[in-house]
């Protein structure tokens, strides 16, 4: 069947919590879109009336570079059938990646091959979500959707003690050329700040001296109308531009798409609404995450802690799940939300017991790290599958960026849209799915970074936290102090 919807954007994303992310920006800006599991096909397509973006939800982020080359070919290969004039590959707003896992460099090079762009803009900058980039150097605030304070990459106290992908360098093309040959320019702050038409013509200038690779500066929202008019010039008809970076490409083109009238932003969203019980599935070792997890119990969710130790010992996980399952329909029939997690925090004693554990198995770090991910979103998944058809729950949390895609996976979802926002970064969600026990759920995924601490109670609620304010001068006097 033919596709009937003519896309403006279309997205690959690194993990699952990302893609949301995205799907969030370009959904608040107007845009009807829909985040698949893997590639869709036309009949999948068309079932979704007036749809103009579509993504797609990867595990890149958790991927060896030659894993992420298979993986990618095929992905870049599908998306350029869809011949939208932008092809996204959306990474972590904290750029989270090395040479060995989730190469974003890897990433560059096999997009390159496949759409032959003449440069790849990098926007990693996301000012709604508390990043900022200047002079090539990222700044992240403690907490998205907070009011955490703001740390250079390499100082900040989650990122720089990430157990995958610690960021040792803020400057982002020295950290992307870590991992790649390519020639890496930048536009700086100062030029996306003045004259468009100078900051046109350095872009062009950056891309004549060589540049493959060219990073934009932002700082403010407003930066962000600049950067999406300089992308969006290079999406020639017949053409398409595959672009990098956070979803400030969303925000971006977004903004001008709505500045040329091509879409109307949605200023409302319905309110979600209390639907407890609920369920959190938490894969997250974030200090953010950790803190959330502390409210909620504090507030009366119910608490279980995964052996993990045993989930990596055996082959045959049945019982220690079906007893995990066991507690929390007992607990959400007694009208108790519960929170399941395999981590509280960075220094729980189950991280290393379970390292220990898949080492005695003989493998590498890097596959133990791999290995990790894919047992807890698989356990987490199967979780919340059985639990979904024992008990009358409607609403799912599930924490973690590198399970998160597991998770989904596990429980069958083909696809999601956004139904309400909850916090910069991470809506809520309404699942497709060929299994009826998950078709309809609403799901919520979030990062380990994104949240307030009481981001569990007001997803319960279904509230809606505002974004931070700007604090436009905060800001940055507080990035300029760490230059």
């Amino acid at each position: 069947m033919a596709r009937k919807n003519k896309l403006l954007l279309a997205y690959y994303g690194d993990d699952f919590t990302g893609s949301t992310d995205a799907l969030e920006f370009l959904s608040r800006a107007g845009i009807k879109t829909v985040l698949f599991i893997t590639p869709p096909t036309p009949d999948q397509l068309n079932r979704y009336k007036g749809l103009q973006a579509i993504g797609i939800a990867g595990m890149t982020r958790a991927m060896t570079p030659p894993d992420m080359e298979s993986e990618l070919l095929n992905a870049f290969s599908k998306l350029k059938e869809l011949n939208a004039p932008h092809v996204h590959y959306k990474v972590c707003s904290t750029f989270d990646s090395s040479p060995y896992i989730g190469s974003i460099g890897k990433a560059i090079e096999t997009g390159l091959g496949i759409f032959r762009s003449r440069f790849v803009p990098l926007l990693v900058a996301a000012p709604a979500l508390g990043r900022y980039c200047t002079f090539g150097n990222l700044f992240a605030r403690m907490g998205i959707g907070s009011q955490g304070d703001i740390y250079r990459l390499d100082r900040h106290p989650s990122m720089s003690k990430h157990p995958v992908t610690p960021s040792t360098e803020s400057d982002l093309r020295k950290h992307l050329a870590r991992q790649t040959q390519l020639p890496i320019g930048l536009v700086d702050i100062l030029t996306i700040s003045g004259d468009q038409e100078i900051a046109a013509d350095k872009l062009e200038q950056t891309i004549e001296d060589g540049s493959r690779i060219v990073l934009f500066d932002a700082l403010h929202e407003e930066h962000m109308l600049t950067v999406g008019g300089l992308i969006n010039s290079h999406a020639k008809e017949g053409e398409i531009l595959f672009s990098v970076g956070s979803s400030g490409i969303e925000m971006a083109l977004g903004k001008l798409w709505q500045e040329q009238e091509l879409v109307k932003p949605v200023r409302r969203w319905q309110h979600a609404g209390e639907a407890g019980p609920i369920l959190v599935l938490s894969g997250s070792c974030s200090p953010v995450t950790e803190k959330q997890i502390d409210y909620a119990v504090n507030y009366g969710f119910t608490e279980i802690a995964l052996d993990t130790e045993a989930i990596a010992a055996s082959a045959d996980v049945t019982g220690v799940l079906d007893a995990a399952v066991a507690k929390i329909s007992a607990a959400i029939k007694a009208g108790s939300s519960v929170v399941v997690h395999t981590s509280r925090g960075a220094h729980d004693e189950r991280i290393d017991a379970t390292y220990q554990q898949l080492a005695g198995q003989g493998l590498s770090e890097g596959e133990i790290l791999a290995k990790t991910s894919q047992l807890y979103g698989t356990a987490l998944g199967m979780i919340a599958l059985k639990t979904a058809a024992q008990t009358p729950v409607k609403r799912v949390i599930i924490a973690g960026g590198d399970t998160a895609g597991y998770v989904a996976r596990t429980m069958e979802i083909e696809s999601i849209e956004m139904l309400a926002p909850l916090s910069p970064g991470a809506p809520l969600c309404l699942a497709h799915s060929t299994n009826s026990v998950v078709d309809g759920l609403q799901v919520n995924f979030k990062g380990g970074q994104v949240g307030a601490e009481n981001y569990f109670v007001s997803a319960l609620k279904g509230e809606l936290l505002p974004a931070p304010s700007p604090r436009l001068r905060v800001v940055s006097n507080s990035i300029i102090n760490q230059l």
